[in-house]
């Protein structure tokens, strides 16, 4: 299953509700979504944006991100960064890479790019700013307006950490927080087309970047790997790394689920 709202200039824009629980509960629609960045919404899917109800707006972007594409909001909308990478220049670093050919070649090439993917998703689970950020994501699905989208760049990576976060809390089974994960990769054309242009117009071979734009069973792995590693199991880090409440998780239970 997925949950796809069909909005051609925001395409990995869905709602994470919908999914059944272990314990037979149902994640209620229409109040947490997933998206891509908000920079090239047009005016027709940001007018669908209102119509969903849409209160606030999270972004997990650096700096970088946020100035280089600043968010289109809907009317009404409030907006919050939730910078999980703590404004590291990790979007300036690819973008040096995609106009140099040698410097893409000795980092991306021989399994490179996807170790680096590897390292992104320890870094989410690990580092102080993700936590910090995390954090404020589970509260203001628990506790702030609805409805909410929260998004990165791409939609696949820090955004897929905290679906992946958020629907564990709910106590949706690990199959199918996977499976939320790997349905952005259908959505990934637009940003397929846009990067390989840019990178073989520079001389880039644009196959290096495929592990980049994939999300991979292994890379989601790798982070509930690093949870049990650092912190030795799920509810520990929402505890010590998240510092998030019982009381919290219980007050984001009751908003989200039904059934």
């Amino acid at each position: 299953m997925t949950n796809d709202a069909a909005l051609a200039t925001l395409p990995n824009f869905r709602d994470i509700g919908g999914y059944r629980t272990s314990g037979g509960a149902t994640v209620r629609r229409g109040l947490v979504f997933r998206a891509d960045a908000l920079a090239r919404v047009d005016d027709g899917d940001l007018a669908a944006l209102s119509r969903f109800g849409l209160r606030q707006v999270l972004d997990l972007r650096t700096a970088y991100e946020r100035t280089a594409e600043p968010d289109r909001l809907p009317d009404g909308a409030e907006y919050a960064v939730l910078d999980v990478q703590g404004d590291h220049a990790t979007g300036g670093n690819l973008e040096r890479l995609l106009t140099d050919p040698r410097a893409a070649a000795e980092a991306l090439g021989g399994g490179g790019a996807a170790a680096f993917m590897m390292e992104v998703n320890r870094v989410l689970v690990t580092e102080q700013d993700a936590n910090t950020a995390y954090a404020e994501l589970v509260r203001r699905a628990a506790t702030g307006p609805t409805a909410a989208v929260f998004h990165c760049t791409a939609g696949k990576d820090r955004t897929g950490w905290g679906a992946a976060l958020l629907l564990s809390l709910l106590g949706v089974d690990r199959d199918t927080v996977f499976e939320d994960y790997l349905a952005s990769n259908p959505r990934m054309g637009r940003l397929r087309r846009g990067m390989r242009r840019q990178a073989e117009r520079n001389g880039v071979d644009g196959d290096l970047l495929e592990p980049i734009i994939e999300v991979r069973e292994e890379y989601l792995a790798e982070a509930f790997a690093q949870v049990e590693r650092v912190y030795g199991s799920f509810d520990a880090y929402v505890s010590e790394g998240l510092k998030v409440s019982p009381d919290l998780v219980g007050t984001l239970r009751d908003r989200l689920l039904e059934g």
